[in-house]
């Protein structure tokens, strides 16, 4: 797919990149940019050198949410709204593993590899969900974050009804959903939106570090299984069912080849060279 705005990188490590890129409309997210996004996202879970991706703006902007013309173009016209975000000729990262995860932005809980979401910049609207069902979030100091919908005569969007008060508490999610108020990255991480913040001079540093001790540590087996444990458990009211499915995954573990490797690793105190995950891998 030629791609206009958005890329990606992958470095020797194995952490890819991957960029809005519309910098100079704030990183804004159109419909191109989700088909877009969605290979790329599909192509790096299907590539065995992609330990980790990291989720990024270009600039100074995370994603400033949905594009201002496609919003007056819905004010301004009679538009079917769901003829219009339907994806299903689009590329479709993460399915086939639960009928849950397979809407939109969702998907991102059934990939293989871990997503790192760096906010590194203002984030709205949509980008909050985008950054919700990536499995961590780290921004620059002084953020400034907002669902920003009930401002503009809208519900939540893209699930974050159901995602915020998981990953917030229904308390603070009310806060942000009910009042679509600006708060900032350290507000977001009192309330445990965030992994981290850190200041700007340091912020690219920082991200690069967390994912290349992911990259270079962490099994990605392991990554892969944990994935699976945390979404699916999330839907599970029957803990005695999550104990019995660990114990199952871990009997699996112990016959792969990253089990061994981690423990003589782990004996002969050097990193551990695991063998990456890929299509087929699930």
């Amino acid at each position: 797919m030629e791609l206009k705005v958005t890329d990606y990188s992958i470095d020797a490590d194995g952490v890819a990149t991957v960029r809005f890129n519309r910098p100079g409309r704030g990183n804004s997210w159109t419909a191109r940019m989700n088909l877009e996004y969605r290979w790329i996202m599909a192509t790096l879970d299907d590539d065995p050198a992609v330990r980790v991706i990291v989720l990024r703006g270009a600039g100074k902007q995370f994603c400033v949410g949905a594009d201002f013309k496609a919003l007056n173009f819905y004010a301004e016209e009679e538009r079917d709204y769901m003829a219009t975000v339907d994806t299903s000729a689009a590329a479709q990262p993460g399915h086939g593993v639960r009928p849950e995860y397979e809407q939109d932005l969702v998907w991102a809980w059934g990939l293989r590899k871990p997503v790192i979401a760096a906010i590194n910049g203002p984030c709205a609207g949509i980008a909050v969900a985008i950054a919700a069902y990536c499995d961590l979030r780290y921004a620059v100091a002084g953020a400034k974050i907002t669902t920003v919908a009930a401002r503009i005569g809208l519900p939540a969007e893209y699930g974050l009804g159901w995602i915020l008060p998981r990953l917030m508490g229904v308390t603070h999610a009310a806060d942000v959903l009910f009042t679509g108020r600006i708060f900032t990255a350290e507000e977001a991480l009192k309330m445990n939106f965030l992994n981290g913040v850190f200041e700007a001079e340091e912020f690219d540093e920082r991200i690069a570090e967390i994912a290349r001790n992911m990259a270079r540590t962490v099994s990605p087996q392991a990554a892969l299984q944990t994935k699976r444990q945390i979404y699916a458990e999330l839907m599970e009211h029957d803990v005695g069912a999550c104990i019995e499915d660990s114990k199952r995954r871990i009997g699996q573990a112990m016959h792969q080849r990253d089990f061994k490797e981690g423990v003589a690793a782990m004996a002969e105190k050097r990193e551990p060279r695991y063998k990456g995950v890929g299509k087929g891998d699930q």
